[in-house]
C-alpha cells in the first residue's frame, strides 16, 4: 500500500482475474500520471470497464491523490455513477459525467482518461488549437477532436454533445479551456494517446514562448506522411511501450498492484 493511503483489504483474489487486472492497469495509469506530474490533486479522474456484461466501471475514490492509488482502492461503480460494491470509500458523481459518456457511447472505450495540466490547459485554451509543430503533434492531429468550453461538467446535457463531438473513431480530445482526455481499448493505448498530445502540448508551449510569427509549421506532405505512416493508431507501439511503464513504476512509485 502506497504511503498515505487509507487502509484497505487487498482484493486480489476475492475478484475475477479479469476485473483484478484492469484494477491493476487503472491504478499504473493514475500513478503513471503523477510520476509525469500531471495530476491535479484529486481532481481528474481516470476510468476502465470491467470485463463482462455488468457495464461497471473503476474509478478512483474520490478524496486520494493519484500517486497513493492501489488497483484494491478503486471503487467500482455502474453506468450512472453508484457505487456496486461495499467500500470505504466514495467517489465524486460529477467527475464520472464525461467518463460515462464515452464508456457508454463507444465499445471500445475500456480505458478513458481526461487530465488538467498546465500544458494542456494552455494549448485547449488557445485559439488555433494544437498546431502541426512537432512530430508528436502530427502523430496526435489525425486522432484529435475539439469540445467547446460549457462549464464545470455537471450538466448531464452535455454529455450528447461531448460524444457527438469525439465521434466514433478518434481517441483523443481537446476540451477547450479545460484540459486533454485520452480513450483507449487498453491501458497501454490510453497511455500512449495521452503520453504524445500532452507531449506535444508541452513543445507548442515552449515553441510559441518565441511569438506566433517564428515557428514553423511542419509542410503539409509531411503531414500527410505521417497520417499514413501512423493510421494504425497507437495499439501496438503502446504495447511495446507498456512494460517499460511498469518497470519504471515499479522503480519509482511502488505499490499500484497492492
Amino acid at each position: 500500500m502506497a504511503d498515505g493511503a487509507l487502509p484497505i483489504s487487498s482484493l486480489k483474489g476475492k475478484v475475477s482475474e479479469a476485473e483484478w487486472q484492469a484494477r491493476v492497469d487503472l491504478a499504473a495509469l493514475y500513478r503513471l500520471v503523477a510520476l509525469h506530474g500531471w495530476d491535479d490533486m484529486i481532481f481528474t479522474h481516470i476510468s476502465a470497464r470491467v470485463p463482462g456484461p455488468e457495464h461497471h466501471f473503476l474509478i478512483n475514490p474520490y478524496g486520494m491523490f493519484f500517486g497513493e492509488m492501489t488497483a484494491s482502492c478503486l471503487v467500482k461503480v455502474d453506468l450512472d455513477g453508484n457505487v456496486v460494491d461495499k467500500t470505504p470509500y466514495f467517489i465524486n458523481p460529477a467527475g464520472f459525467t464525461i467518463h460515462s459518456a464515452i464508456h457508454a457511447a463507444r465499445e471500445d472505450a475500456h480505458f478513458v482518461m481526461h487530465l488538467h495540466s498546465d500544458q494542456g490547459v494552455a494549448v485547449s485554451a488557445h485559439a488555433e488549437g494544437l498546431l502541426p509543430l512537432s512530430q508528436h503533434a502530427l502523430i496526435v492531429l489525425p486522432q484529435l477532436a475539439y469540445h467547446d468550453y460549457e462549464g464545470i461538467a455537471l450538466n448531464l446535457d452535455e454529455r450528447e454533445r461531448l460524444v457527438a463531438d469525439l465521434g466514433e473513431t478518434k481517441r483523443l480530445m481537446m476540451l477547450r479551456n479545460h484540459g486533454t482526455l485520452s480513450v483507449g481499448g487498453t491501458a497501454a493505448e490510453c497511455w500512449l494517446g495521452m503520453f504524445f498530445l500532452e507531449r506535444a502540448c508541452a513543445q507548442q508551449v515552449m515553441a510559441l514562448s518565441i511569438g506566433r510569427d517564428n515557428v514553423l509549421l511542419a509542410p503539409e506532405a509531411a503531414q500527410a506522411e505521417v497520417r499514413k505512416q501512423t493510421g494504425m493508431g497507437m495499439g501496438m507501439i503502446g504495447g511495446l511501450a507498456w512494460p517499460g511503464c511498469l518497470r519504471k513504476l515499479d522503480r519509482e512509485l511502488p505499490g499500484y498492484a497492492d
